[in-house]
């Protein structure tokens, strides 16, 4: 077999550590909590987070101690919002959506194997769900917009995905299961948004619609999540066909732009 390249593991354990303090959604994080749920050492962990923070990539708060995302780290992203200017395009639709629903309406990226929230726009029903936050990550087949995504890819790449889920110890909720999971895909190959009932915290109900690339990909998600008496059988056609049509907005304006 051969060798990774050298230094593969620091940067391993580096892109861990970022990727823990940016799920943090500026709240930061203590050290002792990213070696729990990095498994590194807790010298390993303080010397990465030392040399970070030398880089201008992490910043430590005195009083508190915990850590956050550095000032070159915001330099960075906006650097790459340039090359992906999906949050831009996709803003106007989250505004409708959360406006014309009073649902909370958010934006998901595919990364690899896993969704990671972008952006969020509050509605104005009083009664939230805060299953998702910026910065929230699940993998493919978690959750609405990562059941979107997955839905719209072809049954190999389904099943590669579905054989990698961990849902041991109610990790992501006590209602999940294969056959639950298969049977939303399923639905929404039917009608082309999904439905997510409640299956991360009870209660709390979710849908979404993918959002395609310029190749036809399902590479991102659009999302309304709320209470679960929002979301009865009558209503849920509305908001779907919402969805799609912003979805569908979005997708046109993502392949234009890059002709």
């Amino acid at each position: 077999m051969p060798q990774p390249p050298a230094g593969t593991q620091v940067v391993q354990r580096v892109g861990h550590l970022l990727r823990e303090v940016t799920s943090a959604r500026g709240d930061g994080v203590r050290l002792n909590d990213l070696v729990a749920r990095t498994g590194l050492t807790k010298p390993t962990v303080h010397r990465l987070l030392n040399s970070l923070a030398a880089e201008g990539l992490l910043d430590q708060d005195e009083s508190s101690g915990r850590w956050f995302l550095g000032a070159e780290m915001y330099v960075m992203g906006s650097a790459a919002a340039s090359r992906f200017p999906i949050e831009e395009i996709a803003h106007p639709s989250l505004v409708r959506l959360a406006a014309s629903t009073g649902e909370s309406a958010f934006l998901s990226m595919r990364r690899r194997n896993e969704t990671i929230c972008l952006l969020r726009e509050e509605g104005s029903f009083p009664i939230r769900s805060f299953v998702l936050a910026e910065g929230t990550r699940f993998p493919l087949g978690i959750g609405s917009a990562g059941l979107a995504i997955l839905a719209h890819l072809d049954e190999a790449e389904q099943e590669e995905h579905l054989a990698r889920l961990d849902l041991s110890g109610n990790r992501h909720g006590v209602n999940q299961t294969l056959a639950g999971i298969r049977k939303t895909i399923a639905a929404a190959r039917e009608v082309g948004y999904v439905v997510n009932p409640g299956r991360i915290v009870e209660g709390s109900w979710g849908m979404a619609a993918a959002i395609f690339d310029r190749a036809n990909r399902p590479m991102w998600a659009l999302t309304l999540t709320g209470i679960e008496s929002r979301f009865k059988p009558a209503r849920q056609k509305e908001l779907g066909r919402a969805l799609l049509l912003e979805a569908h907005r979005v997708s046109r304006r993502l392949a234009n732009q890059a002709e």
